[in-house]
Parts: C-alpha cells; structure tokens; sequence
C-alpha cells in the first residue's frame, strides 16, 4: 500500500442533510483534515453530524501557499477531504487546481459522488437531459447576458446556470429579448429544501410567475433553457413515401398516416398531410 495520502473529492448536501452519503459521512471522520470552501460554514455541517475531524480553508483566494501545504500533508501520508459549501466540489466551485497539483505529483484523487444541484435540477425538469451544457453563473450585467445567451442561442444541448435572486428577473428579461418567451424554460429554485420550486415550461410562464409572486424570486436557482426545436423536414425518406403510398388507397388517411408514424417516427401531421396530396 502506498504511504502517500489519498485527497478525496466528498459530495456534501445542498439542503437537506439526509442526502450525506453513508460513504461520505464515515470519511469526513475517517481523514486527517478536511479542506471546506468556507471553514464557518462547514462547521455547522459537520457538527450536525459529530464529525470533529480538523478544518482548513481551501477557496478561490487560496494563495500556492495553502496548495503546497495540502499537498506537504498528503505526501506525509496524511489523507484529504475536499468540501465545498454545498453539493459536489469543482463544480462552479474553487479546488481544481489543488485537484490538478495532486494528480501532477502522481498522488491519488478519489471521487465521493453525492447531490449536484446542475443534475437534480435537470432530471426533474422535462427538459432534454441526452446533450446539456452547465455554464455555472450567467454574466452579471445585462449587455454581456444579453450576448451570452445570444452565443447559446442556436446549441443543440440544454442550457444550464446558476442564476442569482437579485438579478433573476433582469435575466429572465434578457434572455426573452433574445430567445424569445415561447422557448422552453425551467427554474429550479431551493433544491431539496422546504421551499423547492420547479417553475414554469418556457421563459414567459418564467416571467409572468416572477411578477406574480415575489418569493419566488428568493433563494438559490438554476435556469435551464431547451435547445431551440429543429423544424420538422418537409421531405419523407424513401420508405416511409413508400409505405404510405401502399397504405394510403387501403386504409383511412389518419389511420395510415398513424401506421406509418408509429412505424418510422415521421410526425402523423407531416405524414396526414402527404396522404391527403397522394389521394387528391
């Protein structure tokens, strides 16, 4: 076995704390110091759970000072657990370059996977989960929002971001001036919490419940966008025009047009409507 240490990536919760993994709970009092975004916050975490294990500050300030020191403690054999103040480190979080030094120097990185507010989010959205893009915050001000989400405008894949409450509906408002309020949309609001809120399918039903009602500008968020949806072709391939040719003089035109669908995955609009030119 090797003497080195083991710096371990640990997801912790994102509102409710029943989702502490068991894993992730016995390591948090197995290692020999925890590395947390914010040493106070963490603290409340962990003494909810009577973890006692020693703290030290590791986040976006952390100086190479601090990088070398967890790295000292690791080759001394000293094992890591890296938190960030809610759900899974790295992710729109500090530590990669802690993560990046380690692997560099031949050490071990293991992953503690846990609750991700990105993919709890997504998952209980409806919207299409097979391609997203997560792009932590939004920009702040409106004219490089505005270009942000005129750069996404035409993605194939799910637009994910946090976005915070003091600028929700600015955003929402940005991102209606360039995509438009009929594009499907979902806020998430406090994940896991009291008060968790899915609202909206597009970004005008967004909008209208953020005016509707104050609270629901409150809390920690994450906006997700559809990809705008491909226009249908107008063109059949060879062997749904085929099939529906042969169908068409047999059968009623919406029952062939149902067949061949169900049989291609043409859309029946698409398909009633070439079944009604073949019988004219």
């Amino acid at each position: 076995m090797s003497k080195d240490g083991v710096l371990y990536i640990v997801a912790t919760p994102i509102g409710n704390l029943d989702d502490l993994s068991v894993r992730a709970l016995a390591l948090l009092k197995q290692v020999d110091m925890i590395a947390a975004e914010d040493t106070r916050h963490s603290k409340r975490l962990l003494t909810h759970f009577g973890i006692d294990t020693r703290l030290t500050a590791y986040h976006d300030y952390s100086g190479e000072r601090q990088v070398q020191h967890l790295l000292d403690l690791l080759m001394q054999g000293q094992n890591i657990a890296l938190i960030s103040d809610a759900g899974t480190p790295l992710i729109s979080d500090p530590g990669y370059r802690l993560v990046r030094r380690v692997r560099e120097a031949g050490l071990n990185v293991v992953p503690v996977p846990g609750p991700s507010a990105p993919l709890a989010a997504l998952c209980a959205s409806g919207l299409p989960t097979d391609s997203f893009a997560f792009v932590g915050f939004s920009p702040a001000k409106s004219a490089a929002r505005k270009q942000f989400f005129s750069l996404h405008a035409a993605s194939e894949h799910t637009l994910v971001c946090f976005e915070s409450p003091h600028r929700i509906v600015a955003s929402i408002d940005d991102a209606i001036e360039v995509l438009g309020a009929k594009r499907q949309a979902v806020l998430a609001r406090e994940l896991t919490k009291t008060f968790e809120t899915f609202i909206g399918f597009s970004l005008g039903d967004i909008q209208q419940a953020l005016a509707d009602d104050a609270n629901q500008s409150r809390g920690e968020m994450v906006l997700m966008i559809a990809p705008e949806p491909k226009p249908e072709s107008s063109q059949l391939d060879a062997e749904a025009e085929r099939l529906l040719g042969l169908l068409v003089n047999e059968l009623p035109t919406k029952k062939a047009a149902a067949l061949v669908s169900e049989f291609s995955g043409v859309s029946k609009k698409l398909l009633y409507q070439r079944a009604l030119e073949l019988k004219a």
